[in-house]
Formats: C-alpha cells, structure tokens, sequence
C-alpha cells in the first residue's frame, strides 16, 4: 500500500510540475520562474494539506524527494528542444496542459484523503473531503496567481467542482471496497470529468454579464 501510494504521489508531482512548468513558460519565464512555478504548483497543496492536519514541518521540508522530482521535472521541460515540440503547436500544448493538470488533480486528491484517513480522520467525511479538494487544487491557485491568472478553480469549467465529485467517489466506493479501489475510482473520476468538461465546455454558472463575451483563461482548451 505504502509503496502504491508513494508511486501515486510522484505521478502526480510530475503531472502538476509540467503544468505550473508549461503555464510559465507561457508566460514568458526564466529557468528559475519555470522551476519555481514547477515546485509551487506539485507541492502546493500538499503544504497546505499538512497544515490543516497538523503534520508540521510538512513533508515537502522533511522529505524532499518530491520537490526534488518537481523542480527535475520542470528543469526538463525548459530544455529548448523540448520547449520547441510543445510551442510549434498551441492546441497540442493546450491537450497536454489538460492532461496532465487532470491527472495531478485526480492523483493528488485522493493522496490527501489517503494521508487524512492514516492521520486518524476517517470517519470525519466532511474533513476527508476537504482536504482531498486543499490538495489537489491548493497548487494550481498558487501557480495561477504567481502567474498572474485567475485562478482556474474560480472560473475553469469544472475544475474544483471534479475534485469535490471525485472525493465523493472515493468516501462512497470505501463503504464496500479496498481503500486503493476507492482512490482509482475516485482519481477517474476526476480524470474523465475534467476531460469530458473540457470537450462539451460543461460550466457551472457565472456572475458574467450575458452580454459581455467570455475571456479565455490561460491554458484552457
């Protein structure tokens, strides 16, 4: 189990450092913006994670493999050939930034469910929950607003809205099933409604004018 979930928790560092990396170089950062915004966006919520349960100093600080991971990560995609591959096409970097974003929010929601519930919390639903959604969107606020974006969980369709369903997933599916059984229903959950939100433009509704053309966040597909 301890093996699967480490495995899991580093899928999901890779997933969000190539996000936060590809959203930097987007906008037009040095190599130590792009590592910085790497490291924020994959360790993130996990800082925030740890808080909330009261596991000080983080983990990020006390085992620093994932930063590690995270900034190795983000190093590799400033490299100019591979810089060159994604840039040549914005709608292929578009589909990658997607995929990869969803992949880190399934994966990391249910990491911190998982680390709630080793924590002595899991018959506490609402805290289970919560910090599964902390986690998985935590780092994506914080590299939105280092980026100056609106963060993607105010206005990006069905973005947090995905890790609140996916977290649900996993609560219910553990009433009758194994714990990792949970966390991959759960993370595909999440996975395929961001996809599918992506492609049918599923939205919650917004306090935009109807009149007023609807902007386009950065990196949205």
């Amino acid at each position: 189990m301890d093996i699967v979930l480490i495995v899991i928790e580093i899928l999901g560092t890779v997933a969000f450092a190539i996000s936060g990396a590809l959203v930097a170089i987007e906008k037009k950062m040095d190599l130590f913006g792009v590592a910085i915004l790497g490291l924020v966006t994959a360790t993130g919520g996990g800082i925030l994670r740890d808080l909330i349960l009261g596991q000080t100093p983080p983990r990020t600080f006390t085992d620093p493999v994932y930063a590690i991971v995270a900034i190795g990560t983000s190093l590799i995609i400033f490299i100019p050939g591979v810089r060159r591959i994604h840039g040549r096409a914005k709608k292929v970097r578009d589909v990658m930034l997607l995929i990869v974003d969803s992949l880190g929010l399934g994966t990391f929601a249910m990491v911190g469910m998982e680390f709630a519930v080793a924590a002595g919390y899991g018959k506490n639903i609402f805290l289970l929950i919560f910090v599964g959604v902390v986690t998985s969107v935590g780092g994506g606020i914080m590299r939105d607003m280092m980026a100056g974006n609106r963060p993607y969980v105010f206005v990006k369709h069905f973005y947090a809205t995905a890790a609140l369903l996916g977290c649900g997933a996993f609560v219910l599916v553990r009433l009758f099933a194994p714990e990792m059984v949970a966390m991959f229903v759960g993370a595909g959950v999440i996975f395929v409604l961001r996809i599918l939100a992506a492609v049918f433009r599923w939205r919650l509704p917004s306090a935009h004018d109807p009149d007023e053309k609807p902007q386009k966040n950065q990196g949205e597909s």
